[in-house]
């Protein structure tokens, strides 16, 4: 690992355990929030709600075997477990973690728990029938994207699922969702990348694209691919 990636990578870790753990709890949560993080929060719903619905699509979601990488506070891991998969979820951030753990004993006090774990991307392993990565690439210049894509490609038998923002977009817009909270402490940095490039990363490790999506909000962007084993 390069002295950049190791950088970048522990930026991020300390960000979600100290000031950003707050922020983005109560942005992933139900309580009052400001309007743009109530935008951004939006935004992730509907990504989130993509990936379950396209899951559900298929009609066998009990039973399947999901990696939920950077998986925040739960937002996507819990209902994937309610519908009835079994979920490995995992998070650079401790305190992520220890809140997903804490909202799925809520949600799903006897039922089938997700598996949750303090675990860098980088040291996952194991085999799924799918691995789904939200909202984490826009926290990574593109060739350590590139690495972590490879990994996960590398975990799924079957399906990858990225997210990220799009190279097209302003970024002077993606900043705004660091930008809202001052202080040069207080923020991450947002990469974009070029959905050419991550096309092309998943198709040098054995993958083609199913299905596509968008979420566009005033202050949120991400793009949904769907990768399959080609």
């Amino acid at each position: 690992m390069t002295n950049a990636a190791l950088e970048d990578k522990t930026i991020v870790r300390d960000y979600f355990n100290s000031t950003g753990f707050d922020r983005w709890r109560r942005i992933y949560g139900d309580g009052q929030v400001n309007f743009v993080q109530k935008d951004i929060r939006v935004g992730h719903q509907q990504t989130v709600d993509a990936v379950v619905s396209w899951l559900g699509a298929d009609g066998n979601l009990p039973g399947l075997l999901v990696c939920d990488a950077g998986c925040g506070v739960g937002s996507l891991s819990i209902p994937l477990a309610q519908a009835g998969a079994l979920v490995y979820g995992s998070d650079i951030s401790e305190k992520m973690v220890g809140e997903a753990q804490q909202k799925a004993q809520q949600v799903l006090p006897y039922g089938n728990q997700p598996t949750f774990m303090t675990q860098d991307l980088a040291q996952l392993g194991g085999k799924y029938d799918t691995v789904i990565c939200l909202d984490v690439l826009i926290h990574y210049p593109t060739q350590e994207a590139a690495a972590m894509i490879t990994h996960l490609a590398s975990l799924a038998d079957r399906r990858l699922i990225l997210s990220f923002a799009p190279k097209t977009l302003s970024l002077t817009v993606l900043k705004k969702i660091g930008g809202l909270f001052p202080g040069p402490s207080k923020t991450t940095r947002a990469y974009q990348h070029k959905e050419a490039d991550i096309r092309s990363i998943l198709e040098k490790n054995g993958f083609a694209i199913a299905r596509t999506g968008m979420t566009s909000t005033r202050f949120y962007y991400s793009r949904i691919l769907e990768a399959v084993r080609s």
